[in-house]
């Protein structure tokens, strides 16, 4: 059995309308008919409403401009009291309920009225998609991906303040990494502690905790193990999850516990702190996302680090931890103000130990603001 899906803190209504209005704009201009939205977070920037899609079919319909099919929500009528909070009718959006023993993919091609060019959520289970294939046999399906992230990259000023509320947040865990990274603990011991301090500190979710020490650090996605933590190790500590709202955090700082460090660990982590300076400094409109990815890079290459550098610079955030834009080399899109990216390189010595500095970062009208402002420094525990 499923609950009906939570609505997330209130979104203004205007809001709501002007993302309706303006994806119908972006379809339009994508060629596509109708986007057909299922929960995910898609349908949370576009309505406000959480949760997952399951076995019974929720969908928003989403005509294109100048399309003729009405914008409805086909959803179970179990389901339906659950939306009672949410503005449909004052959104002009028909509620299309259907039963157990219906098939509700037929619904949804009534509301088509035919066969048409459908854009389907990215994340939209293949159950539905194929029975979606079914019902409009003579439809052509593309994914919403690239129409929906036109919007979701560029980040209203109601979106920067959840992304700047997530990442002082997550700094305030990163402040208190002291109480919990001691010689003696398991790495599972810390982050534990961790997890604990990201709800604390007002998340809905500890979504990830690395806690990558000694010869761990050099994998950039390790979790936790029973590695216990020895003075003189160097810790990498990626940390984040989302805010009541759905929008995430995610910070990474590296740390030596009990110990000082040796030379040359101190001068490879010097050269990633400069990389990520550099990086930072050089984020600014117009400027290509790979170009941050460049800058970030030339000076770990220069000085022979550049195969210890294994992953791309920085991913977009927002209601998902990883989105548009993502900087890498290849990828040559214009940052605008608004696009909001983590800036994280790093340095991996396979068997050894690894090192990460990643900040949230959102492009300003003549620069960038950058959203975590713990030091950067390889503090010693």
């Amino acid at each position: 059995m499923t609950s009906a899906p939570p609505r997330s803190p209130a979104v203004p209504t205007e809001l709501l309308a002007d993302r309706l209005r303006r994806a119908g704009e972006v379809a339009a201009g994508h060629d596509v008919d109708l986007l057909l939205i299922t929960p995910g977070t898609d349908l949370r920037y576009l309505l406000g409403i959480g949760g997952e899609s399951h076995e019974r079919l929720t969908c928003l319909v989403l005509p294109a401009t100048g399309h003729r099919a009405p914008p409805a929500l086909v959803v179970p009528k179990l389901e339906a009291p659950g939306l009672a909070g949410v503005p449909l009718e004052e959104l002009g959006i028909e509620v299309v309920t259907w039963t157990d023993g219906e098939d509700p993919h037929l619904l949804v091609s009534d509301l088509a009225g035919g066969p048409t060019r459908l854009a389907v959520a990215d994340a939209m289970p293949a159950a539905h998609v194929l029975g979606l294939r079914d019902a409009l046999p003579e439809a052509a399906q593309t994914l919403a991906g690239p129409v929906l992230r036109e919007l979701r990259m560029r980040k209203d000023a109601a979106e920067v303040a959840e992304l700047r509320a997530a990442a002082a947040a997550i700094d305030r865990v990163h402040a208190r990494m002291g109480e919990f990274l001691k010689p003696g603990r398991t790495e599972a011991q810390v982050g534990a502690d961790i997890s604990a301090a990201i709800l604390e500190e007002g998340h809905t979710l500890a979504a990830f905790v690395i806690v990558g020490s000694g010869p761990n650090g050099a994998s950039p996605h390790h979790d936790v193990s029973d590695r216990e933590i020895g003075s003189g190790d160097v810790v990498v500590i990626d940390i984040g999850g989302p805010l009541p709202s759905g929008y995430y955090s995610d910070s990474t700082r590296t740390y030596a516990v009990g110990a000082e460090p040796a030379a040359a660990v101190r001068e490879a982590y010097a050269v990633l702190q400069d990389a990520q300076r550099r990086s930072v400094a050089a984020v600014r409109p117009g400027a290509s996302a790979e170009s941050i990815d460049a800058a970030a890079r030339e000076p770990i290459v220069a000085a022979g680090l550049g195969e210890r550098f294994i992953h791309r610079t920085g991913h977009g955030i927002g209601l998902d931890v990883h989105e548009d834009p993502y900087i890498v080399a290849g990828n040559a899109i214009a940052l605008e103000p608004g696009m909001a990216f983590s800036v994280e390189p790093g340095v991996y010595f396979a068997g050894e130990w690894g090192a990460r500095i990643e900040d949230i970062v959102v492009v300003t009208e003549d620069g960038c603001e950058s959203l975590n402002n713990r030091p950067h420094d390889l503090v010693v525990l």
